[in-house]
């Protein structure tokens, strides 16, 4: 199976560590990196800098995967990444990390769905009953990462599929 070139959506914040174990997995190419500073540049341009690089960053997707922590729902960078992403035909999917170790060595509690936050015009559907959200059934850190790390590759492929199958 080809590697995905895939977009990541996190609360930078809360669940950047978090985000970086996920991204270390390597079985799907990922957004690269962004550093603390790196960020806080973007965030000085204010609010059309920060929109113009998430539309450079999800240029070429074929996915964005929300990962999902305590705090990601409502935010409003993460909600334009999914309506974006959903919008331009990606595959959009969310993957619970609230029980992956932060820097400190601490889960966190489940974070709620970011796609309820969304409904199709056309239609009235909820995103939530789209599109799927993940939640590893393990509480130990290493058995999520090893759960993600052997699913993560067909969540990216069932969620492309599902878009490209949708219709409104």
């Amino acid at each position: 199976m080809t590697k995905r070139n895939i977009f990541y959506s996190f609360h930078f914040e809360n669940d950047c560590w978090r985000t970086g174990q996920v991204r270390n997995i390597g079985v799907v190419e990922g957004n690269s990196t962004v550093s603390d500073h790196d960020w806080e540049e973007v965030k000085k341009g204010g609010d059309i800098a920060i929109q113009k690089w998430i539309d450079n960053q999800l240029h070429g997707r074929s996915c964005t995967v929300v990962l999902v922590g305590e705090k990601t729902r409502g935010r409003k960078w993460i909600k334009y990444e999914i309506e974006k992403s959903w919008n331009d035909g990606k595959g959009v999917v969310g993957i619970c990390i609230h029980n992956l170790l932060n820097r400190d060595g601490k889960s966190s509690d489940i974070g709620k769905n970011p796609f309820a936050d969304f409904t199709i015009k056309s239609n009235g559907e909820k995103l939530s009953d789209i599109l799927k959200l993940y939640n590893p059934p393990y509480k130990v850190s290493t058995n999520v990462y090893k759960h993600i790390s052997e699913n993560i590759s067909n969540w990216v492929e069932e969620a492309i599929k599902i878009r490209k199958n949708y219709k409104s």
